[in-house]
């Protein structure tokens, strides 16, 4: 990685003069309907390309990334074939988003500096596994990192967060704008605090289901109706042949000489040289970071020097440092084990503090050192000189490399001899010739395990994207290779009444249980109403009643859930008061109050700050999203997003693997 990573510094202030007026009169500017006349779509036609921000382009491979993304965080991964056309789609919204506002970023002055992405990776999300009490892990380690959480490369990973931080920046700066009146404030604290009890009378979504009874004319009439969610709902499925040739296999009849083990060696000195290391205790004295202006609070700094100070003294005066760093040592690391690092080495740690570990001689203990960190008292337990290791130290590290490579190579050629046989004599003939076997799928789903390959999704796709008795091909599997041959197709399906009947019955009776339940609580809530007499009205309809406990916005109600869902109209009713129906999830209800507790003056002084923060934050979001859509407006009217209508279009036909 850029060595930048492995030096100290801060994010400098971004929150620019002038920019809050420019959103302002953007805004407003394109508020205005019809202010500017039509989008510009700017006419892209580029295939695969499905817009353009800028000079970025957005490409189908982008987009897949993004909605196999979404998928694995919403559905762990077993993404419903038929709901990847829509993730594309909202993948494709979500990818042009983005690099409009890193685009509008940097229009403003807002771009992202190499400084700034070090400090995010250092002090951000990533800090504690990218820089452990403070010291870079190292660059192989940061690009296994990138690779095995994010299946990118260092530059690209670089790249998006820093788009990332410039979106931050943008929306922060947009969203400084929002404040809220003391009377909406007042308003907030007095409904968060205020306590309600209450009668409810509850009508459950189960209990209306059970009585609906559907002729089987209803069910069919209903299948009819609603048929277009079931078309191709039978997944693809097709039957294949396959030779499978296992590396593993192949490296069982591999052997590697002395000379090219030796050779091995030679080329990769620079793999098999131990830098230099020193072994350190420190303890350390935190200092507070800058605040949002840039400014440090001195007197907190003066105060860790002097305790780092005292330490000193108390270390000059005899006292044991692992014990010290374990009572006074604010790095949560290694203070339990008495300081403790791990071996550092050059260019993994600040500066300030890699010249006094590696200039201070073993058994000494520096003074007190200052760091983007705070303050350090280190002590030189031992150190390693940098030395290349001997050939015999490890020549048995190699030579399961050397294996390894020649068998991949070999498995490689003989796959391709045998896609070769297949083609010519056929497969039982080439699987028989290199003493292999043929495996003889039955109808497989792209989403079923395959014998003797197991889970593998890349095959899959291969297969699927085969013609039917095309000649014989050759794929990479988990294992090693296979050479296969689709041998029957059978295309997606749509079910018939009787195969999905069971489903479709179930569905009618839900959708038909929601509208009864909804007609039946709005009678309910009208006929108390008419009688200002719930339990009478609840006795009617045959619901229960029930009471709750004494609660604020924050509690949960039996049958209602969260009272800051829609049964959050209770804190703004007075004693005696019936609600209108409530319905949420599997229950319905209406509620009259039988106690209200109003915050007291305190009670609302001391959460006010509360009521305000949510507020703001409220304010910001909703803010924030008229900004972006209006952001988007602008830059497509401004011919800056251009979007390939054609191949937005094919994303419906996509399915993003």
């Amino acid at each position: 990685m850029i060595r930048f990573l492995q030096q100290p510094g801060r994010i400098k202030k971004y929150v620019l003069g002038g920019i809050l007026v420019f959103v302002c009169l953007a805004m407003c500017t394109y508020l205005i309907p019809g202010g500017l006349g039509d989008y510009f779509t700017g006419g892209l036609t580029t295939e695969g390309v499905l817009a353009k921000v800028g000079d970025q382009e957005i490409t189908i491979p982008q987009v897949s990334q993004q909605a196999r993304l979404i998928g694995k965080q919403q559905f762990k991964g077993n993404v419903p074939d038929a709901l990847m056309p829509y993730l594309m789609q909202r993948a494709a919204q979500n990818v042009i988003t983005e690099k409009a506002l890193v685009y509008e970023a940097n229009r403003m002055g807002l771009g992202v500096s190499d400084e700034e992405l070090r400090d995010y990776l250092h002090q951000g999300q990533f800090g504690q596994v990218l820089f452990p009490n403070g010291t870079f892990i190292g660059q192989m380690a940061y690009e296994q990192f990138i690779e095995n959480n994010f299946n990118m490369g260092v530059q690209q990973f670089e790249q998006e967060v820093k788009a990332e931080i410039a979106q931050q920046k943008l929306l922060a700066a947009v969203g400084s704008a929002v404040a809220v009146s003391d009377n909406a404030i007042t308003k907030e604290v007095r409904q968060q605090d205020t306590k309600v009890k209450f009668q409810y009378a509850v009508l459950s979504l189960d209990d209306v289901k059970k009585d609906i009874k559907p002729t089987d004319a209803e069910l069919k009439a209903f299948y009819e109706q609603s048929k277009q969610q079931y078309v191709n709902s039978i997944p693809a499925k097709l039957k294949a042949q396959y030779i499978l040739i296992d590396t593993k296999n192949v490296a069982q009849q591999v052997s590697v000489t002395p000379e090219q083990i030796q050779q091995y060696y030679k080329q990769h000195e620079d793999e098999y040289r131990i830098p230099e290391t020193v072994t350190v205790r420190h303890i350390l004295i935190k200092t507070p970071p800058p605040d949002a202006n840039g400014k440090v609070d001195q007197k907190a700094v003066d105060a860790a020097r002097a305790k780092a100070e005292d330490i000193e003294k108390q270390l000059k005066a005899g006292a044991n440092f692992a014990d010290l760093a374990k009572k006074y040592s604010e790095d949560p690391g290694s203070a339990q084990n008495g300081g403790l690092l791990p071996p550092i080495t050059r260019g993994r740690t600040v500066p300030e503090f890699e010249n006094a570990a590696f200039n201070t001689p073993v058994g000494q203990t520096t003074g007190v050192v200052r760091t983007s960190y705070g303050f350090h008292i280190i002590h030189v337990e031992a150190k390693q000189q940098a030395r290349l290791k001997p050939l015999d130290e490890v020549k048995d590290q190699i030579e399961p490399i050397l294996k390894q490579q020649k068998a991949a190579a070999q498995a490689q050629n003989m796959a391709s001899t045998v896609e070769t046989l297949a083609r010519t004599a056929g497969f039982d003939k080439a699987a028989a010739q290199k003493g292999l076997s043929v495996t003889k799928t039955d109808f497989v789903s792209q989403t079923d395990d395959l014998p003797g390959i197991g889970h593998a999704p890349d095959f899959m796709t291969t297969l699927f994207a085969a013609k039917k008795d095309a000649p014989a091909d050759v794929a990479a599997t988990p294992a090693g290779y296979a050479v296969f041959q689709v041998t029957q197709i059978q295309p997606p399906q749509t079910p018939t009444y009787e195969q999905v009947k069971d489903k479709v019955a179930e569905q009618f009776k839900d959708q038909r249980a929601q509208a009864l339940l909804a007609q039946k609580i709005h009678q309910l809530a009208d006929r108390a109403h008419t009688e200002h007499d719930l339990e009478k009205a609840a006795k009617e309809a045959g619901a229960t009643v029930k009471t709750s406990d004494l609660v604020d916005q924050t509690s949960q109600v039996p049958d209602i859930g969260a009272m800051n869902g829609p049964a959050s109209v209770a804190f703004t009713m007075k004693v005696g008061e019936i609600s209108g129906p409530i319905q949420g999830g599997n229950n319905a209800v209406v509620l009259e109050i039988t106690d209200v507790q109003q915050p007291t003056e305190a009670q609302m002084k001391q959460d006010w700050d509360k009521a305000k923060a949510t507020l703001v934050d409220q304010k910001r979001e909703e803010f924030q999203n008229l900004y972006v859509d209006n952001m988007r407006s602008m830059l497509e009217k401004e011919g800056k997003i251009k979007i390939n209508k054609k191949e937005m279009d094919r994303l419906s036909t996509l399915s993003g693997s």
